[in-house]
């Protein structure tokens, strides 16, 4: 039994040593080489927001639903 967790424990400890060298450490400091606070803004300015036509069908649905069971409103909120 013990042979077998000197064994995971040299493992974990070769998986350890793989991941940093694979991984390049990021200095504490580090931080992006310009601000992409506008270019985000430039891109929702160029993009229109597109609701896809599934997305008005399940409201639609769910709309239907209210009206046969009002009852049931309560579990639909209950689940948003």
């Amino acid at each position: 039994m013990t042979e077998m967790n000197h064994n995971l424990n040299k493992e974990s400890e070769r998986i350890k040593e793989l991941l940093k060298a694979a991984v390049p450490r990021i200095a504490e400091d580090a931080e992006p080489s310009r601000d992409l606070w506008p270019d985000v803004l430039r891109r929702l300015d160029r993009e229109p927001v597109k609701v896809p036509w599934f997305d008005w069908a399940l409201v639609g649905g769910l709309v239907v639903l209210a009206a046969a069971f009002p009852t049931a409103i309560p579990v639909f909120l209950y689940y948003l």
